[in-house]
């Protein structure tokens, strides 16, 4: 038996929206080139890799035949291959010639001067008809004809699935017209890594701030097998935060203040051996949309960014490639546009 549940409204001035794992949003590069992310971002903490990620290559497939040798060599969605390291971009473009002369394709790769910006990216997926791009090796959808001056429903559908996996939602849907659908057409995957997944205009997430706080202002938090514990040899209180009744930790303080007491309990974890996470949340738009999530019972939240409203949602898979769907009128006009966890969209 389904259920539907209403997640929230999302606004969209620039008629674009952007599908993407909400945790990785602190690796949009707007309308930056994506060479000016730190690649501390990514994880990357070796100087020497982190240069070869600085100096990635982003190539166009040129040719009578490029849109059959990009989709063939199937490395990347989208027309473009994005963000190859500067190490590997001569054996990459080595590799994509052979692919075309065995196919007998008449494309080749040509070096952009300048690496696309993740914003440009998802403008130039829309002028292709809708899609997915990479980011970082992530796919991201993004979708035009969007209504610029409504309030759509956000829409989440639940199945419970049996023993083993109870109770999931089957998909989320971002509504824009009532209408028969017609036609289905596929968008690609979202790639989520941190278990959300975010709706947002394309220019919103231009100003998102994702590590930096509006305030000053952090939160620490912890929980696990030696909450306890940790609360008792650094007197700490209940977080007191809505939806994590069993958290421990501080709120409002200075940011320089949490970063130590997150790196002090980080320590007693490790040198104790104990079970235990601890989370360092600064006061920024990640913070406050993931603060509504954890308080919401259908694990979804907004937030304001300008004149749009974005909205976060766990997808109660975890991880996963999640196909995204969009569904169309006779007239071709968009109706909605879904992302499936289900087996089958």
């Amino acid at each position: 038996m389904e259920e539907t549940f209403d997640l929230g409204t999302i606004s969209c001035p620039s008629g674009t929206l952007v599908i993407i794992d909400g945790g990785y949003l602190g690796l949009w590069s707007g309308q930056r080139s994506p060479a000016d992310i730190d690649p501390t971002s990514l994880g990357i903490e070796d100087p020497a890799i982190a240069a070869d990620v600085r100096g990635a290559v982003d190539f166009v497939v040129t040719g009578p035949d490029a849109s059959q040798a990009v989709r063939t060599f199937d490395r990347q969605p989208g027309s473009r291959l994005h963000d190859i390291p500067a190490s590997k971009a001569a054996g990459f473009e080595a590799t994509f010639a052979s692919h075309c002369r065995s196919s007998g394709l008449d494309a080749r790769l040509e070096a952009l001067p300048v690496r696309e910006a993740h914003a440009h990216r998802a403008g130039r997926t829309v002028e292709e008809g809708g899609g997915s791009f990479s980011m970082f090796g992530v796919p991201v959808v993004a979708v035009g004809g969007v209504p610029r001056s409504l309030h759509l429903p956000v829409l989440a559908t639940r199945v419970d699935y049996g023993d083993g996996v109870g109770a999931r939602w089957s998909q989320i849907t971002v509504r824009m017209s009532e209408g028969q659908v017609a036609s289905s057409v596929s968008l690609g995957d979202v790639g989520v890594d941190r278990a959300r997944v975010l709706f947002g205009d394309v220019d919103a997430l231009n100003t998102w701030q994702h590590d930096e706080p509006a305030d000053g202002l952090a939160d620490v938090a912890f929980w696990g097998a030696a909450a306890d514990e940790a609360a008792a040899a650094f007197n700490a209180p209940a977080l007191g935060e809505p939806g994590e009744d069993d958290v421990r930790g501080w709120t409002a303080l200075p940011v320089s203040e949490a970063l130590d007491r997150a790196r002090a309990l980080s320590r007693w974890k490790d040198e104790t051996g104990r079970r235990m996470a601890v989370d360092f949340r600064p006061h920024s738009h990640h913070w406050q949309i993931m603060r509504e999530v954890r308080a919401s019972h259908v694990e979804a939240g907004t937030i304001e960014l300008g004149e749009a409203r974005v909205l976060c949602a766990m997808t109660s898979w975890g991880d996963g490639f999640f196909p995204v769907i969009a569904d169309l009128d006779s007239s071709g006009d968009l109706l909605a546009v879904r992302v499936c966890f289900s087996p089958t969209p």
